[in-house]
């Protein structure tokens, strides 16, 4: 979901490799969260992302395994890691009295089924325009008296000024800007958090529920954007330290920066805003139809409905389609994707995978080629690669929907 206005770096598409120091940061007027000195005393290394100073990755000798990107990556896909999200924007949304229907509300924007959630249950949803663009990809959950929204960091204050322009005046919207939020991903986080937080062990992925833990309030979603198993915990900000803490004294839990979350990401297959959709680009040719529920395809009521139908109905002219790549050399977010001698497209994001040891790439082409199996090139350097069209996710997902 992560959007970010920086340009490729250390091989993953969202990363600035500007450094700066504190004075550079205050000049260009970054945000401070609320892990800041947390993230520093780790041998983090921060970098402007989503109006944040954020760490990218991390190292020393508090770190076990190292550090750096590609051993966070792994320690992710083998134990469990710890990254701060809290550059994301969490939001309520509710009824100001309660005959008031916030899900309906909600439904003349999104275009999944809001109503039909149930207390504790999420759901994948995305923010359009008229045109059937993508604002942004969120996570909507029914919160029991209110339903809550996670959006990411770089657009939400975007996406709040959308939704106060268009919901109803009888709707409150509410930003917690004062909340952190962790992100504990890998196999053996459900162990970690349910030895702290007992109520975690009993969530299946895509559902939430509230929590005390040692008289700290929590909001717990069991979701993620690595491909793995893991939880989202929301935090008073002034407890998120604590929290750290608690969950990093695991000796099974490592702090885990914006590198190893993007190469993790794209091994799943997750779409990044800004990169792999953009508000030029609809759900259907971003491969997101999913998030199109079946019965609200039909009946609309939804921004975008008529425009998302039409293409649909015709079928898009491009695509997002995976990519595996011969040899070592990875092909970055722009380069130009050909089949022949033809140009049918670009990559939109692209990196090399730790996991499977060779370069993977997101692209948009021309809908003609984006079967799986297409031989293509990708032109890097001077050089066309030559790259297969693959389904996503590249690395399987491990997601825990109960026994």
């Amino acid at each position: 979901m992560d959007k970010a206005h920086a340009r490729p770096a250390l091989g993953f598409d969202i990363l600035s490799d500007s450094q700066h120091d504190d004075d550079a940061a205050e000049e260009i007027g970054l945000g401070t969260l609320p892990l800041d000195a947390w993230h520093r005393a780790r041998g983090a290394r921060m970098v402007p992302f989503a109006g944040y100073e954020m760490p990218i990755q991390y190292s020393g000798e508090q770190i076990s395994h190292g550090g750096g990107i590609v051993a966070e990556h792994n320690w992710t896909r083998d134990s469990a890691s710890l990254f701060d999200v809290s550059h994301m924007g969490q939001l309520g949304v509710s009824g100001a009295s309660p005959d008031v229907d916030a899900g309906a509300a909600l439904e003349a924007l999104l275009p999944g089924g809001i109503r039909s959630l149930k207390e504790g249950r999420m759901r994948y949803s995305l923010l359009l325009n008229d045109d059937g663009g993508i604002l942004d990809d969120l996570m909507v959950t029914n919160a029991g008296e209110q339903f809550g929204l996670v959006v990411n960091g770089a657009c939400k204050w975007d996406d709040i000024a959308h939704l106060r322009e268009h919901l109803p005046d009888d709707i409150t919207l509410t930003h917690y800007d004062e909340n952190a939020l962790l992100a504990l991903q890998g196999p053996k986080a459900a162990d970690v958090l349910t030895a702290l937080v007992p109520e975690a062990g009993a969530l299946t992925f895509m559902t939430a529920c509230s929590a005390d833990w040692d008289g700290v309030p929590l909001w717990i979603s069991r979701a993620g954007y690595t491909g793995e198993d893991g939880f989202e915990i929301a935090v008073p900000g002034e407890f998120a330290e604590k929290l750290a803490d608690a969950l990093t004294a695991d000796a099974r839990v490592e702090p885990a920066g914006l590198g190893a979350r993007d190469s993790l990401r794209l091994e799943a297959g997750l779409p990044l805003y800004g990169h792999d959709m953009t508000d030029s680009v609809d759900p259907v040719s971003a491969d997101l139809t999913f998030a199109l529920t079946k019965k609200r395809r039909e009946t609309g009521g939804w921004m975008g409905h008529e425009a998302v139908m039409k293409v649909l109905d015709t079928g898009p002219a491009q695509r997002r389609v995976g990519l595996l790549l011969d040899g070592r050399m990875p092909a970055r977010e722009g380069a130009e994707v050909y089949s022949g001698d033809t140009k049918i497209g670009t990559v939109s994001s692209g990196g090399f995978s730790p996991t499977l040891g060779r370069p993977i790439a997101m692209a948009m082409i021309d809908a003609a080629y984006a079967g799986d199996g297409a031989q293509l090139t990708c032109a890097v350097r001077g050089k066309h690669l030559p790259a297969t069209t693959a389904p996503m996710p590249f690395v399987p997902h491990r997601y825990f929907r109960g026994s």
